[in-house]
């Protein structure tokens, strides 16, 4: 759950900035005496988990309510997270044995009843999803921050070594491009972390292990593909955190740098310590904290260092498979791997059939590869796991010796039958293997799991309605199929009116207006424009300079008063020559109760809408019109129920 007393790094005096370097130095020394020492327990395996959850209202959009929640309600389990649409608690540690997922599950079960209780006293619900279909752009702004230092401080420390200025690029069936002015766009992100204990004399073969199986696991597993209405990768969460905290900028050079969310850049050898190492030298201190323990001063006294120092720069350090350190109830150390890929949801039992997949699989390659760097380069293990990010189950690997397979033909002949071992080598009740493995294999006969599912739902809402629609339809059906507890590859595609819920009277403009749409620029001839308000079957279209501001906007009314008013075609006349360079615009924040009040007010089919003079989109009658015909069905939906 991360460090709570931290502070920026930049806002230290020397002497505080200098004590905490000094005490990170120490750490790793004292990391490396007790590796050295043998310190660590090793004679038990526990494995654990943190949820990740979204909390929305009544109509299915984000609820800023957490801290409220937190006011009613704050058990040791539950904490914040980023954003106050975010919660997030942890799982008790289980001995990896017998009924250990069965436990799991119930007590992950258990802990969303108790949060559901008292998030229905605040209007909130509770959605498991990696990324929230239903979030909007301005949901991501500052004042959506949830109020804890460490979380302003990150935040703080991000803009000052990026800018302002986020963008996003990623492509996958749609494209999107965008600009932000906030990191929290991490806030997007939901997930399941499993946590795996393992011996220090192992951890090396192990956290290989983990390296190349991600990819795979993955594939399977993915349920992230929509972000603000655009279908990208099919777990969007892995492209999307790498560049929501990105603080590299763009240079002249060549030269590398590895950015803060990474999967790494070369096996282990040695030790885990060549983790910590690397990340100290790649990446500079973002936060720091007033440490008192001086870890080797604690080692000479017998007492087992906390290592803080350690673990609040590990904490702005992302990889996606990632070395932790924690201390025992009986009093020792422990090293575990924490999985990080896999997105919250759909449903607990998806969850659980994620876990055990995961931990059978790093069992089961122990048990069957010795050095998995013999059979496989790094390389392929990266390229692996960014094309299980892209296309999930529709990814074709380079797995060990070089062998090409499909993600679900190596996941139904050899990596099933591998977890299958993994977890027998651990005594899980077969009940359990069979159940939760169960879920995987089904997944893979059927082509079907949460990203799929989402694509190919809201795909269908798309041809039926605008956006905003689909994507609140969505996020209804995830949220009323997450409550049946039938994993994804049992959810039927939906009818859009299945889920009736929509109030567009709370709709701002960003929600609802087009974004594609065509324009013209000044010194374009009027017959142009004309040509091509007649090939967009329209009467209206915005006028822009090269930035993409906007400067007028030119209507079939104003071209044919052009021409009636000339005797003959005038051919060196522009747009700008007869654009209304003083349009009605509105800014995409405004509640579109008021668009109809201005359309309405000054006679206008279309107001363009725009931003720091940017032209972002436009609102028409036609948006209107097709909302129109979506309430009349929703009304005659309801009447004939």
């Amino acid at each position: 759950m991360g460090e709570e007393k931290v502070t920026l790094a930049s806002s230290q005096d020397t002497a505080e900035m200098r004590n905490f370097v000094r005490q990170l130095l120490n750490d790793v020394q004292a990391f490396e005496y007790m590796l050295e020492n043998d310190w660590f327990e090793d004679n038990i395996v526990r494995i654990g988990a943190e949820q990740e959850m979204c909390l929305i209202d009544k109509f299915y959009k984000p609820a800023c309510k957490a801290m409220d929640i937190l006011e009613d309600f704050s058990p040791p389990w539950l904490t914040t997270e980023l954003a106050k649409f975010n919660l997030e608690f942890n799982l008790d540690p289980q001995l990896f044995a017998g009924d250990a997922f069965s436990k799991m599950e119930a007590e992950l079960r258990g802990y969303l009843a108790q949060l559901e209780k008292v998030a229905a006293k605040h209007d909130t619900r509770i959605l498991l999803t990696g990324i929230l279909p239903s979030l909007r752009k301005f949901d991501l702004n500052l004042d959506k921050l949830t109020p804890k230092e460490r979380y302003l401080a990150l935040m703080t420390a991000l803009r000052e070594m990026r800018g302002s200025d986020y963008e996003l690029r990623l492509d996958g069936i749609d494209e999107l491009n965008i600009r932000h002015d906030s990191p929290l766009l991490e806030a997007c992100n939901t997930s399941f972390q499993v946590h795996l204990q393992v011996k220090p004399k192992d951890f090396v073969k192990m956290y290989n292990i983990a390296q190349a199986i991600t990819g795979p696991t993955l594939a399977m597993c993915t349920n992230s593909p929509v972000l603000f209405g655009k279908r990208l990768w099919h777990e969007t969460r892995i492209a999307l955190f790498q560049q929501s905290i990105d603080y590299r900028k763009t240079s002249d050079h060549l030269r590398h740098k590895t950015g803060r969310v990474n999967f790494g850049t070369d096996w282990l050898h040695e030790s885990i310590l060549e983790i910590y190492k690397e990340d100290i030298l790649r990446f500079r201190v973002l936060l720091g904290a007033d440490i008192e323990e001086n870890s080797l001063e604690s080692l000479k006294a017998g007492i087992v260092p906390k290592l803080k120092a350690l673990q609040v720069h590990n904490g702005t350090v992302y990889r996606w498979n990632r070395p932790c350190y924690g201390i025992s109830p009986n009093g020792k150390p422990h090293l575990r791997i924490e999985n990080r890929v896999l997105g919250a949801g759909p449903t607990v039992i998806d969850e659980m059939a994620n876990t055990a997949y995961w931990l059978g699989l790093m069992e089961g390659m122990a048990d069957n590869y010795d050095d998995i760097r013999q059979h496989m380069s790094f390389d392929d293990a990266r390229d692996n796991f960014i094309k299980g990010a892209r296309s999930g189950m529709d990814s074709k690997f380079t797995w060990l010796d070089d062998q090409k397979i499909s993600a679900r033909d190596l996941t139904q002949e050899i990596l099933l039958p591998m977890a299958r071992q993994g977890l027998e080598k651990h005594n899980i009740d077969t009940a359990d293997i069979d159940k939760y493995l169960g879920v995987i294999e089904e997944r893979t006969k059927r082509h079907l799991n949460g990203s799929r599912w989402i694509l190919q739902t809201y795909s269908k809402f798309k041809k039926e309605t605008h956006i905003d629609e689909s994507l609140t339809s969505l996020t209804a059906a995830i949220y009323h199929n997450q409550r049946t507890s039938k994993p994804v590859h049992e959810w039927d595609i939906p009818e859009l009116h299945e889920f009736d819920q929509y109030d567009p009277s709370k709709l701002v403009v960003e929600e609802f207006m087009t974004t594609d749409i065509f324009t013209v620029r000044e010194e374009d001839l009027i017959e142009f424009a004309s040509t091509l308000m007649d090939w967009s079957d329209g009467s209206y279209m915005a006028v822009e300079d090269a930035e993409g501001n906007l400067t007028g906007i030119i209507t079939a009314r104003r071209i044919l008063q052009h021409l009636s008013r000339s005797n003959e075609l005038d051919n060196d006349a522009t747009v700008g020559d007869i654009m209304d360079e003083n349009p009605v615009t509105v800014n995409p924040l405004l509640p579109i109760v008021e668009v109809i009040k201005l359309m309405k007010e000054h006679n206008l089919k279309m107001i363009p809408v725009v931003k720091n003079k940017e032209l972002m989109g436009v609102i028409s009658e036609r948006n209107f019109v097709n909302m129109s015909k979506r309430l009349i069905q929703r009304m005659h939906n309801d009447e004939a129920k």
